[in-house]
Parts: structure tokens; sequence; C-alpha cells
């Protein structure tokens, strides 16, 4: 018999601030938070806007000396990681450590680090680069660093699933404790590729909208007038528990994670099956993991980038799957209004996932303004939606063809 999973503790570092309140109220009211990039200078760039996080200081979290060195993706891990611990009331021990786990994953890593260091070697030769690149550049280390922070000696590992990152991180963790190879995980994505040589590749894939004249409204799932992503950054944690662990230390629950489902597309390197049949399986799988039936869905969290082919082909999938049913179900990218993390997407949507079941609230798809008749669902426009929510999903799906969906519910008894 597979252990039962909770939620107990959510940490939040993304463009509307650090932690799970402003992430919430961003969401809801909601915050416009793209704009210029300020990071570097951007102005030879075809895409000159992002979701930054702003006010950001890793001192708060982590030793001054260890935050100096740190690669950006790091940092924003750390203090999720904190927040998430802080948030469940969870205390580390010598009785309990060999117990708690950590699986964070980066879809692309310290490439802050690694772009610095580049310039120093073109500028002043390899005597001049850091002893810590290898460290820093690898998507490894923000496990490795939360696992040292706070002593935790179960498992620690990463995910690298390109956008379905964060998802996957949380699935894999669900199978540990489910397993019996951990009684607490700490799991999630963390991102931070808003970088010259980030940006320009993305800009060279033409995956990026251009709407530079008018970045609050760049971000705009499922609009016919898409066209594109708009890149941003940040964390997100969770500190998933067995059920008895949990009850057992008089934990708040936020959730119980029912379902992960997992697929490849096995088409292409970075656009969606065509039918949107990799995307149709993996909600499928999770569904069925979860012990639910399709109608049983209240709510979906789409992955929704903002990029034309995707949210047309999650539209397909989602239609796909649930039949006439597609049509009453609300569907929302929060997206929209926080950009797309990247490897932390997953993570954070979950978030959502779960502060939406504590709020009984949807959060909107913003800049929804001109329907597209290949995107035809509830796209949940504009304004937040109260409603009954018992089970939801939340869609990932990365570069190279990867799916990941979670599903969640409401706490039930024995």
């Amino acid at each position: 018999m597979r252990r039962r999973v909770v939620v107990t503790g959510i940490g939040l570092v993304t463009p509307l601030g650090v932690g799970k309140e402003a992430f919430w109220e961003g969401l809801t009211l909601p915050r416009r938070v793209i704009g210029p990039i300020t990071r570097f200078d951007a102005s030879g760039f075809s895409t000159r806007i992002a979701a930054e996080v702003k006010e950001f200081d890793p001192t708060q979290f982590m030793e001054r000396k260890d935050a100096r060195r740190a690669a950006r993706f790091i940092q924003f891990a750390v203090a999720a990681a904190t927040l998430a611990m802080q948030d469940a009331q969870l205390e580390i021990t010598d009785s309990n450590r060999e117990q708690v786990g950590v699986l964070i994953g980066s879809g692309i890593g310290g490439i802050d680090y690694m772009d610095s260091q580049v310039r120093i070697l073109d500028r002043q030769g390899p005597e001049r680069v850091s002893p810590f690149l290898p460290v820093m550049m690898i998507s490894d280390m923000a496990s490795g660093f939360v696992s040292i922070q706070f002593g935790l000696k179960g498992p620690n590992l990463c995910a690298v699933t390109a956008c379905s990152t964060g998802a996957d991180a949380i699935g894999l963790a669900m199978r540990l404790i489910q397993y019996g190879d951990a009684e607490v995980m700490l799991a999630g994505g963390s991102e931070a590729a808003i970088e010259p040589i980030g940006v320009a590749a993305f800009c060279a894939a033409r995956a990026m909208s251009t709407r530079n004249d008018d970045p609050e409204h760049a971000s705009r799932p499922f609009d016919a007038e898409r066209d594109g992503f708009v890149m941003g950054e940040g964390a997100g944690i969770l500190v998933l528990e067995s059920l008895e662990h949990a009850q057992a230390r008089g934990a708040r629950i936020y959730a119980e994670l029912l379902g992960y489902g997992m697929t490849a597309d096995a088409y292409h390197f970075t656009q969606p099956d065509p039918e949107g049949d990799g995307a149709m399986r993996a909600m499928r799988k999770a569904i069925q993991d979860a012990g639910l039936q399709p109608t049983d869905i209240d709510y979906i969290n789409a992955h929704g980038t903002s990029t034309r082919y995707n949210d047309a082909k999650e539209t397909l999938a989602i239609k796909r799957l649930f039949g006439d049913y597609a049509y009453q179900l609300p569907v929302s990218s929060t997206k929209s209004v926080t950009g797309h993390l990247l490897g932390a997407a997953g993570a954070v949507e979950a978030a959502a996932c779960l502060l939406a079941l504590q709020h009984q609230t949807i959060p909107p798809t913003i800049n929804y303004e001109h329907p597209d008749p290949e995107c035809d669902l509830d796209y949940v426009p504009n304004a937040p939606r109260p409603a009954n929510l018992r089970y939801v999903m939340s869609n990932s799906f990365g570069f190279g063809g990867h799916n990941s969906v979670l599903v969640f519910g409401a706490i039930s008894g024995e």
C-alpha cells in the first residue's frame, strides 16, 4: 500500500515578491510585474522585457559569504526552502534529519555564474576563472545547498526536465515518500535565467514576446494576439510529508498530493505533439494515479505559455481527454501574471493550485482580450473567480517532449 502524501509548507520567491502572501495577492489583484529588463543592458535584444524578482536580499536567508559566491538560482532555492520550512513549522533534529530529503530541480542552473566566468576567461585568461564555477553552474547544487544549509541527510536529488522540472521534482518526491525512502521532502524548482546569454538564446529561438512597448500586456496565454512567452525567475518549494508524519506532529495540511503523470511526446525538440497526445496521456495518467475520473477535476492550472503552438495544443489535449466536460472546466494560466519561470514554473504553479484550494478561488488569466477559435475553453479571463474546489490539476510541459501533471485534493479522512 502506497502511503498518502500531503503538503504542509509553501515557500515562494517570484516576481510578485517573497513569500506566499505576496504571491497570492499578486495573482488575484492581479499585479502587473512584467517590465523592461534591468539586470543588464538589453537594448540590442529583440526581447527587452521580463518578469524579474526585485528587491531580493539573499543574506536574509544565508550567510553573506555563501550568498556572495552562490549562483542566483541557488539563492532563490535556499530562500524558498527556508520559507517553506517555516510555513510548515518543521523542526530539524538529530532524530529526524535522516528522514528528510531534498529534490529541487532547475532547467538551466547557474547560467549567471557561467556567463560571468566566460567573460572573465575572455578578458583575463583561464587563471582568473573562479574555482566555484564547477559547483555553481550545475543544476543539482540547489538541492545540495539546501541539504547543507539545514543538515538534511535523506535523499538528495535533482530533476532536470526543462519547463516540467518543478512538477517532476514534486512528483518524484511524492514517490520517495510513498515507498518509504523518506518521511519528508523539500521539493520544487528554481530558475534565474534572465541573463544576456539566456535571453539571447530564447530570442534566437523566436520563442519570446517582442511586445517591448507594452510589457504589461505581453504575456497573454490563449489570446489570439499572443506572440510568445515572457521570461520570469524565482523558486517554488513545497514541504511534502507522509500523512502519518504530518498528523503525528500536528501539522497544518494544505492538501493531499493525489496523482502524478508523466509522458513523452517523442515528437520534436521544442514543439508539442500536433494532436496534444503526450499532454493528454499525462493528464489521464495523473487522474488515474489519483483514483479519480476526469469529471472530478474542478480546475486546471494550465501550462499556458502564451506561445501560439503550445496554447492551442494544450487546449486540444484538454478537449480530447475531458470531452464535453472540457467546456465546463475552468482553465487558467498564472503565467499571464508571473511570466514563465522555466524550471521553477511547475512548482510555483503547484503552489497556485494549493492556494486556490485554500482560498476556494481560481486565479485568472489576465490580458485575455481576443478569443482564438483554436482556444475556446473557459480561461477565467481577467478576474479571479470564487469556486467550489475539491480536486485541482497543474500541467507542465517542457522542451524535449516532457509532460508532467500533478493532481491535488482537499484532505479527506481515513
